[in-house]
């Protein structure tokens, strides 16, 4: 593959001129360092992306930096002897776009310790449909089946349905066997979230929590994407050692509760913090994510493509609620 010296990307500025991202042209040099040099195929938008492109969130820590916290390509270039030229690679979290370069470029160098060989039976392309998002779900899972989470407890809820986490989570959570059930404020999408899995939707609008420490309890688990009074209403509801996995925080990042679901029925509240998983873990659930995990609906999933022009149109409309499923970033030759 050839490298040529300059190329394009979407960068982030914040300076005496003021906070500003687009697409420019840079330099090779400009590149954070990194063993293996990688021809970018494909990125993804997440949340994050969207307060760094905006600069509406102090997601970045140092300027300026390409955006995209996701990135999945083919090496050009090795200096590390576990990869070569021509492999497959992928990276989600791992610093991009906070402390180095992300995936909005058509080259990136990465550190080889956060590289991960693209698993047989994932493309480039699904992978990144997969992303940040995919791999929170599916951590969220790994970590409440490491507590014990089976089936037989009972159906996973899962919050913010509707998201690009939330529609990964509903297809991967009921191809690993679980009844699941999705809770959204976009009932006209509901028919969309019974396709990709889920037995039963609701209304998050008409959810009618108690308030009581304790309720009867409704679901063996829950995958938490919202927070604030969702998390407070979901924990009495859980059945005894049943698991809630948090991953965001779009109703907010606090919330009222009592030690009532934990010290009574045993609930256990894990946090989910992908971008910093540790490299054996990263590997062992983008293998699960590749195999039996594998959502069946990856292209139900995906309800958007764009390339880097198309990046700054995205943002707005994801920050103000109005996203659905994953959007796809197309970027180099292998897309």
């Amino acid at each position: 593959m050839s490298f040529t010296a300059s190329f394009r990307a979407f960068r982030i500025h914040n300076d005496a001129s003021g906070y500003r991202a687009g697409v420019e042209t840079i330099d090779a040099d400009a590149l954070s360092p990194g063993e293996l040099l990688v021809e970018v195929a494909y990125s993804s938008v997440n949340f994050k992306d969207a307060l760094a492109g905006t600069g509406k969130g102090k997601i970045l820590r140092q300027y300026p930096l390409n955006g995209g916290i996701d990135v999945a390509g083919r090496v050009v270039a090795s200096t590390d002897h576990n990869f070569k030229e021509g492999d497959a690679v992928l990276c989600t979290g791992s610093g991009l776009s906070e402390t180095r370069d992300g995936g909005y470029g058509q080259y990136i160098r990465l550190p080889a310790q956060w590289a991960i060989p693209l698993p047989a039976h994932l493309s480039l392309r699904e992978s990144m449909i997969l992303g940040t998002a995919g791999f929170t779900a599916a951590l969220g899972l790994w970590q409440m089946e490491n507590n014990r989470q089976t089936p037989s407890l009972g159906p996973i809820a899962v919050t913010g349905a509707t998201g690009g986490v939330g529609m990964l989570a509903i297809d991967i959570y009921s191809r690993a066997g679980y009844e699941v059930h999705a809770i959204s404020g976009k009932t006209d999408q509901f028919d969309v979230l019974r396709e990709l899995g889920a037995s039963e939707c609701l209304d998050r609008h008409q959810l009618a929590f108690s308030g009581k420490p304790m309720d009867s309890a409704r679901f063996g688990g829950a995958l938490d994407n919202v927070g604030g009074k969702m998390l407070a209403g979901l924990l009495p509801l859980i059945q005894p050692y049943g698991n809630v996995a948090v991953c965001g925080n779009a109703g907010g990042f606090a919330f009222d509760s009592t030690v009532m679901p934990f010290i009574i029925r045993g609930v256990n509240l894990l946090g989910v913090a992908s971008a910093g998983t540790a490299r054996d873990i990263r590997e062992e659930v983008w293998q699960r994510l590749a195999t039996d995990w594998k959502p069946r609906h990856l292209d139900r999933i995906a309800t958007r493509e764009v390339d880097l022009d198309g990046l700054a149109g995205v943002f707005e409309p994801m920050l103000a609620g109005e996203s659905f499923g994953r959007t796809l970033v197309r970027i180099g030759p292998d897309a």
